[in-house]
């Protein structure tokens, strides 16, 4: 498979259950390459879940997940920790390491079993301090960091791997709008395939080419930001009033209204 139109990323009819309870039901989704795509959802409808499946924290009782076009299965766990990496909604460390040391341990996958500190690994780590904008923060320890500062550090750990597909996992929960913005438009001009667990629908139409709506477990919609978020779709999936209007570039900007609602 080769060309413009790769997949990254290709899941097919995956469904998971907790014990007799279905959590995900018959899920088909895909990555381009360099595509930024999001998945969206009320709490409980199965995001994480999906999410999990794909960076194997979680088994599939039926489906297939397919990376870079071979089959997820095929593959070794420590070839697709470098394949693969994940940026998570909260981070705690039990330790007072350094920025530096933190974003080195996003080169684990690529060392050997001495664990030894590579040429290559240094390089790649300043390269992904400078990706993310936190040069300067190098030598600070990760514990003293704000949270917009942390969540930028955990992102230049997974950008140290060098990944060929980034995962976020609800990466802008808890950030105000500026270490929102930044971490989104940091993902975004990476040019690696970016599956995105988000709870914002307008950063989702603002940053996503793709949105797949998940409802009770369930595909809802999947297709253009521009296409699927319609009051209509909206109020299906979150129960909630809301006017769409035209953003910049075109995309939709979800406007809310107060409203009585059901407790």
């Amino acid at each position: 498979m080769k060309g413009a139109f790769m997949q990254d990323l290709e899941v097919k009819n995956l469904s998971f259950s907790l014990g007799k309870k279905a959590i995900l039901q018959d899920i088909s989704l895909s990555v381009k390459r360099g595509e930024f795509v999001g998945i969206i959802g009320p709490n409980g409808s199965g995001k994480s879940t999906l999410l999990k499946t794909i960076y194997r924290v979680l088994q599939p009782q039926a489906g297939e997940i397919s990376v870079l076009g071979r089959r997820l299965q095929d593959i070794s766990l420590s070839e697709s920790a470098r394949l693969m990496a994940v940026m998570g909604q909260f981070h705690k460390v039990n330790f007072d390491f350094t920025v530096e040391d933190m974003v080195m341990m996003g080169r684990i996958p690529h060392q050997g079993i001495s664990g030894r500190i590579s040429a290559q690994d240094r390089q790649a780590v300043e390269r992904a301090l400078s990706q993310a904008g936190i040069e300067k923060l190098a030598k600070r320890r990760f514990a003293a960091l704000s949270g917009g500062e942390q969540q930028r550090v955990v992102l230049a750990r997974a950008l140290a791997q060098e990944p060929r597909l980034l995962l976020l996992d609800e990466p802008t929960n808890h950030l105000d709008i500026r270490y929102q913005m930044q971490i989104m438009e940091i993902a975004a001009g990476l040019g690696v395939g970016v599956l995105a667990v988000l709870h914002d629908l307008n950063l989702a139409a603002m940053y996503c080419q793709r949105l797949y709506v998940l409802k009770a477990g369930r595909l809802a919609a999947a297709g253009r930001p521009a296409e699927i978020l319609t009051p209509t779709l909206i109020h299906d999936v979150y129960g909630v009033q809301c006017e769409v209007i035209k953003g910049p570039e075109g995309r939709p900007v979800i406007v809310y209204g107060r409203e009585k609602m059901a407790v």
